[in-house]
């Protein structure tokens, strides 16, 4: 029996969220849900704070859920009811290589994202919403933000799990396909 049932998978962009949250959704059979869907509105406008935790409380409303993102401001909705936090602690070089190539690939793909928005080459290095620098510029505070929740008081009910390799990763969704309880991992530094 798995008890950990409503999750929430954060890590700095290009630490792989997206993949590890909808392989551990699946290994769970809990509803993937995706924060970026959630607050991308077409031609990469932001949702409003209202419509953005309005769409998260009712992505949230179930017992079971793995959600995928971080969004600072959307804590006091997402940690509420949440039983594990899965943080994806990945080495700065890996995470921008990781970023860099999906980058590329979605650019040159022309793959469409959330309410159809497209990455370009110019946003990517030519601009100051470039994801390449925003991987460079919040990985470290992530880091110091992670870090500090472990261990705040402010949320003694959550569970964290602190993964820093895909070695780490792959043990955790293991431990989720084999059914064996993931209050195992906690606390753990993988």
């Amino acid at each position: 029996m798995i008890e950990a049932r409503r999750i929430n998978v954060v890590g700095t962009s290009g630490s792989g969220k997206s993949n590890f949250a909808r392989k551990l959704s699946k290994a769970l059979a809990a509803p993937y849900v995706e924060l970026d869907a959630l607050h991308w509105e077409p031609n990469w406008t932001e949702a409003s704070d209202e419509v953005l935790f309005s769409r998260l409380e009712e992505a949230l409303s179930g017992d079971a859920w793995v959600l995928d993102g971080n969004y600072k401001k959307t804590i006091p909705i997402k940690w509420r009811n949440v039983d594990m936090v899965v943080w994806l602690d990945l080495p700065l070089w890996l995470t921008f290589y990781q970023v860099f190539m999906r980058t590329l690939r979605r650019s040159f793909r022309r793959e469409a994202l959330w309410s159809g928005n497209r990455e370009s080459i110019f946003k990517a290095f030519f601009s100051r919403d470039s994801i390449l620098l925003w991987c460079l510029t919040t990985h470290g505070e992530n880091r110091r933000r992670y870090l500090a929740a472990m261990n705040d008081e402010q949320f003694p009910e959550i569970e964290f799990v602190r993964l820093r390799s895909r070695k780490a990763q792959e043990q955790f969704l293991n431990t989720a396909r084999g059914g064996d309880s993931l209050l195992a991992m906690v606390h753990k530094d993988l």
